[in-house]
């Protein structure tokens, strides 16, 4: 069947017609729709296409299809060797992943045969003195103890009282420290130092 209008130009008239409104271009996508579905595939578009059967359009057609078989071929090898490419990544990135978990795991065996085990943290001084390398105390012969690693006077968080005034008393010594840094002893109520 024979149109005056020719293909393109009828679906630009209905699609210049019909998208001019609101509405969807419904009407156009299905002329569209309706000239595309004339082109077959497969073995019926093979026969559409073969040409006017003469040698020329025969060995053309043929030399496409071999072109289509080659790009199909050269596809395959692109893609398979891509696939093998990322196998052996993903193959080496295992191996590496093994190899230093062992070295890790090593090591931490080596550090673990390094500590000392059954190692006394006391170290005793030849005046009475005592040294706890652990929480790094000095507890001198008459019971005073200092802090090694600032100097200061140590007094053990659990033997003292903090009031609300800045006031502290030490359970230990009984002695009640006020916020000025007056000392006064709690038993016997006398000034210890100012």
């Amino acid at each position: 069947m024979t149109s005056v209008v020719s293909a393109s130009s009828s679906t630009d008239y209905y699609s210049s017609i019909f998208t001019a409104g609101p509405s969807a271009n419904w009407i156009g996508d299905t002329i569209t729709a309706i000239q595309n579905s004339a082109t077959s595939g497969g073995i019926l578009g093979a026969l559409a296409s073969s040409g006017d059967g003469s040698i020329s359009s025969f060995l053309g057609q043929s030399a496409t299809n071999a072109n289509n078989l080659a790009l199909i071929s050269q596809n395959n090898v692109t893609n398979a060797s891509a696939f093998y490419a990322q196998i052996a990544s993903q193959n080496q990135q295992q191996r590496s992943q093994e190899a230093l978990q062992k070295a890790l795991q090593s090591l931490t065996e080596s550090q673990n045969q390094v500590k000392p085990t059954n190692v006394n943290p006391f170290v005793y001084l030849s005046d009475g003195s005592t040294i706890d390398t652990e929480t790094n105390i000095m507890t001198r012969a008459d019971g005073t103890q200092y802090d090694i690693t600032t100097g200061a006077k140590y007094v053990d968080p659990a033997d003292v009282i903090q009031m609300a005034n800045g006031a502290y008393l030490n359970t230990k010594t009984n002695i009640l420290t006020l916020g000025d840094g007056t000392q006064i002893d709690t038993v016997t109520g006398l000034k210890v130092s100012a």
